[in-house]
């Protein structure tokens, strides 16, 4: 179990990446944009890729009624995620030093993959929604008013995951380093889980 608690506590530590790199990031790009404009999107606010360009988005989306992106302050989200993850961390460092001393199971591994999965998922939803909402609650004022064939009123919601055309904008969302971080953090507890799981039954094997 020694070897399994330190692969437990390398993969959680591991989500310490979240506090340096990005979890996702955002990429529009356009004929009259050599370069693409992008954001990333930290745990606790939203940053451009290059220096202005959150201004320049939402100088483009004011044309079409969308609202600016949202300071950290305006998104409680970005209040309660860091501690969230600070508070998985730390759990899953503790586990993983109980781990190692014997004093418990290798399924409390397992445990904290399922809790870190459920938490993740749950982001997702609401980062999800977030997308919706910015895409989709549009100004009735606004400059440029464009409708799909059927006349009803287009939505300009990025992908949650993946490539999408936005007018003449190809968006692009893929998670950043520190959502790669992440998942690569949570792969190690579940091998740390077989490795423990794997010590235990040779310890039951006579």
């Amino acid at each position: 179990m020694k070897k399994a608690g330190i692969i437990m506590i390398i993969g959680s530590l591991l989500l310490l990446g979240l506090f340096k790199f990005p979890l996702w990031n955002i990429m529009l790009g356009a004929p009259q944009y050599p370069e693409p404009l992008g954001m990333n999107i930290h745990l606790n606010g939203i940053e451009g890729v290059k220096e202005f360009d959150l201004q320049n988005i939402d100088g483009l989306n004011h044309y079409i009624g969308m609202k600016t992106i949202p300071k950290a302050e305006e998104m409680w989200e970005f209040a309660i995620f860091p501690k969230v993850v600070l508070g998985m961390i730390l759990l899953g460092v503790l586990i993983g030093i109980l781990a190692f001393a014997g004093k418990i199971s290798y399924k409390f591994f397992l445990g904290w993959f399922l809790l870190m999965s459920v938490l993740g998922v749950l982001g997702m939803y609401d980062f999800n929604n977030w997308l919706t909402e910015y895409g989709s609650d549009l100004d009735p004022h606004a400059i440029l008013k464009i409708s799909n064939p059927d006349g009803s009123p287009m939505t300009y919601k990025p992908p949650l995951f993946g490539h999408q055309k936005l007018l003449n904008f190809d968006v692009t969302s893929l998670p950043h380093i520190g959502g790669y971080l992440m998942f690569v953090g949570m792969s190690l507890t579940l091998v740390a889980f077989w490795l423990g799981k794997k010590a235990s039954l040779k310890k039951l094997t006579p």
